[in-house]
């Protein structure tokens, strides 16, 4: 799970390719011109940038049908709605969003949980331990902590939410009178500040593909996030501690016999009065 957090998107693909792309299935799929019709058709107005996914596009489930709202137009779609929570168009963007936004917090978490165990272990940090860290004394007290964090979330997330509702009213580019800014596209931040390599302002069959990698890595992220929160709470121990008393014993150590792996190592209970 600690790869899945590796960024995807350090190598560009050039715009005059047309990638490939291979699915865990072994199946090797390429993103047809679909024409620029499709490009700003989509029913979700989510995207004016990427080249949505050919009909035939891999699914959840082999042979199965996607619903008609799920028409490849987003990254990472796999036909997957099984409740029809993203029938309604204006609901199915801001599901996107919020899968996107937790998606992001959920790999800088990962990362904010495996590099400083690692650091650990390396003699650059002492007495770190993730899961009690809300609990631990700091530069200033935690109602002052908690305001100074509600006031800049909430500017932050105050303006997210402007940029959904007008798309573009918050952008931040230089406006440079021989240069012509690209259309903001909502959730994805770009341009000098947060793209200037422009790995995302490609042509729009490589920007599907990144964002897919992104999507995708973040899916796992949320994932093993929560397996971190469930290890720390019955084993007491952090993830690197976890994955490697699996190494050591398989047989004994995993989701299936967690307490015979915690009274085989003599780990404490994190759970505290």
């Amino acid at each position: 799970m600690a790869l899945s957090i590796a960024s995807t998107a350090l190598s560009r693909i050039p715009n005059r390719e047309l990638p490939l792309i291979k699915f865990s299935s072994g199946q090797i799929s390429k993103f047809s011109s679909l024409g620029k019709s499709r490009v700003n058709a989509t029913k979700s107005g989510i995207s004016s940038v990427c080249e949505p996914l050919p009909q035939d596009r891999p699914l959840w489930f082999p042979g199965s049908s996607p619903p008609e709202w799920l028409d490849g137009s987003l990254p990472g779609d796999f036909g997957f709605d099984p409740l029809g929570l993203g029938s309604d168009p204006e609901s199915l963007k801001w599901f996107a969003q919020a899968e996107l936004m937790h998606a992001r917090w959920a790999m800088l978490a990962v990362s904010g949980i495996l590099i400083p165990e690692w650091l650990e272990r390396l003699g650059f940090m002492q007495d770190f331990n993730w899961y009690d860290a809300g609990a631990r004394e700091y530069f200033a007290d935690h109602t002052t902590l908690f305001v100074v964090q509600l006031a800049l979330m909430g500017w932050v997330e105050g303006r997210r939410w402007a940029d959904m509702i007008n798309p573009g009213c918050v952008d931040i580019e230089p406006k440079l009178p021989h240069k012509t800014n690209p259309k903001p596209d909502v959730g994805y931040p770009g341009g000098l500040w947060f793209d200037p390599f422009m790995w995302g302002r490609g042509s729009p069959e490589p920007v599907m593909v990144l964002r897919t990698k992104e999507i995708k890595n973040g899916r796992l992220a949320m994932l093993a996030f929560v397996g971190f929160w469930f290890q720390a709470i019955y084993t007491g121990k952090d993830p690197i501690d976890n994955l490697f008393a699996h190494i050591a014993d398989p047989g004994h150590c995993n989701i299936f016999s967690v307490r015979l792996c915690t009274r085989h190592f003599g780990f404490l209970n994190i759970v505290r009065s």
